[in-house]
């Protein structure tokens, strides 16, 4: 098959070039939530329950997607797989390849429909990757390649699974309602790898997270208002709004927290957590090709998803001023502080590209809070400092998630592996310790972000 056209796929490097043109930033003023998708009653997920079906011309991507549930495809290297798990995983991905290369122009109208069809594409790409055997090569069929690629182009994300297909546009309601704001345990998700309950409670502890994470950005919004105001009374507003802001992010770790309640690590670790592998942590360490792509037409490093692509997160850093001194750290020398910052900015390029200019807004903020605190009086430095506390908090209790549900499961594999080799010692590189690091780097940095008197 030829390859198409360049402007029919995405690169990463494309897209970072299109995030740094005027074309990719809004020229607002206001952080106006219609011009960012940030709903006042949902904050950065839709405000209402995002569509189940693509309209019936692109229902063979649907039909596909709910064979490989349907049919519990199993992942490729789980170990003990059978024979007749194997044989089902190819009669599946045989009928993915046998799918018409559909034409996506009729999808462009509506942008509801475009996340739908990134999000059964891309889904449908991480089950016939993950379901096939460790040793053979990845080539995802030109069925969903193209169409895929196309989308990721209007959409301006990269072609993987991110954590707006598995979180933002991937719940309904339990029960119908006529709450303007959906109630926390009143959310299911639409679409998991395993069925699980487990997985189910990984997706819905996020989603409850950026629901409860809208009274966050309002009080952004009334105190960048009342920055512009700069008077006492303005400033005591502030401190108010920075104290309600500590509370929130408490809160957010207190719904962290409860993914211990049914999701168990080890489930998670060996059974959920390798579909979302990108191509940047094949454990085979295979490149990933696309069919009917130039060579050279697709980046080879793609991640799946992640919680680093939480724009709610980043928005806690960007308005607290954690994300510059984080820059500023990195300027000043300390490689680990770049690599950090460096991470994070890669993670904003899988996030939706209005919450992307959300961003952008929210940094470019002619008044920012930082500076407005340093200036400012003892109470308003306490408050601020309360804000940045609680934050660090959070990270803290992230830490303890991760090293729950990814760094010890890991040591625990690698260790088994190593017996079973009779290694002489533990294998080098495994148990998280990248991770580990990186995460206590970022934690560190909100730590730091703390104004002396």
């Amino acid at each position: 098959m030829a390859a198409i056209p360049p402007d029919h796929y995405l690169s990463l490097s494309r897209l970072d070039s299109l995030l740094g043109t005027s074309k990719g930033v809004y020229d607002t003023s206001t952080l106006a939530a219609h011009d960012f998708d940030v709903d006042n009653r949902t904050g950065f997920m839709p405000p209402q329950a995002p569509p189940s079906r693509l309209p019936a011309d692109w229902e063979p991507w649907e039909i596909v997607l709910d064979g490989a549930i349907a049919e519990g495809l199993q992942l490729g290297d789980k170990p003990g797989i059978t024979q007749v798990e194997m044989n089902q995983s190819e009669l599946w991905r045989a009928r993915v390849r046998e799918l018409p290369v559909l034409e996506v122009s009729g999808l462009i109208r509506s942008e509801t429909d475009l996340r739908r069809a990134h999000l059964v594409l891309a889904w449908t790409m991480h089950f016939y990757i993950h379901s096939l055997p460790p040793d053979v090569p990845v080539l995802v069929p030109a069925p969903i390649t193209i169409p895929l690629f196309q989308i990721c182009t209007q959409l301006q994300l990269p072609p993987v699974l991110t954590y707006s297909d598995t979180v933002l546009y991937n719940w309904t309601l339990k029960t119908a309602s006529e709450q303007p704001t959906p109630a926390l345990d009143n959310l299911l998700s639409q679409t998991l790898f395993t069925g699980t309950n487990d997985e189910q409670v990984f997706y819905l502890t996020s989603a409850r997270m950026e629901l409860r994470g809208v009274e966050a950005l309002e009080l952004m919004r009334s105190t960048m208002d009342e920055a512009f105001v700069g008077d006492d009374l303005a400033m005591r507003r502030i401190a108010t709004f920075l104290a309600r802001m500590a509370a929130v992010i408490d809160d957010l770790t207190a719904l962290l927290a409860t993914v211990r309640d049914g999701c168990d690590p080890t489930t998670f670790y060996t059974a959920i957590r390798p579909w979302f592998r990108g191509a940047d942590s094949d454990p085979a360490k295979r490149s990933w090709a696309f069919e009917g792509l130039a060579a050279d037409a697709y980046p080879a490093e793609l991640s799946g998803p992640s919680a680093g692509q939480s724009s709610l997160i980043h928005a806690l850093d960007v308005f607290l001023g954690v994300d510059a001194f984080s820059h500023a750290a990195a300027l000043t020398g300390g490689s680990g502080a770049s690599k950090t910052s460096a991470f994070l900015a890669r993670m904003q390029l899988y996030m939706p590209r209005h919450h992307r200019n959300f961003l952008t807004q929210l940094a470019g903020n002619p008044r920012p809070l930082r500076a407005l605190v340093a200036n400012g009086d003892p109470a308003l430095r306490d408050a601020y400092n309360a804000a940045v506390q609680a934050l660090k908090r959070f990270r803290d209790h992230h830490i303890a998630i991760v090293t729950s549900y990814i760094i010890q499961p890991a040591r625990r594999v690698a260790s088994a592996k190593a017996v079973e080799a009779e290694a002489e010692g533990p294998l080098k590189g495994t148990g998280g310790t990248e991770l580990a690091q990186f995460l206590k780097a970022v934690r560190d940095r909100t730590a730091a972000a703390v104004i002396e008197s």
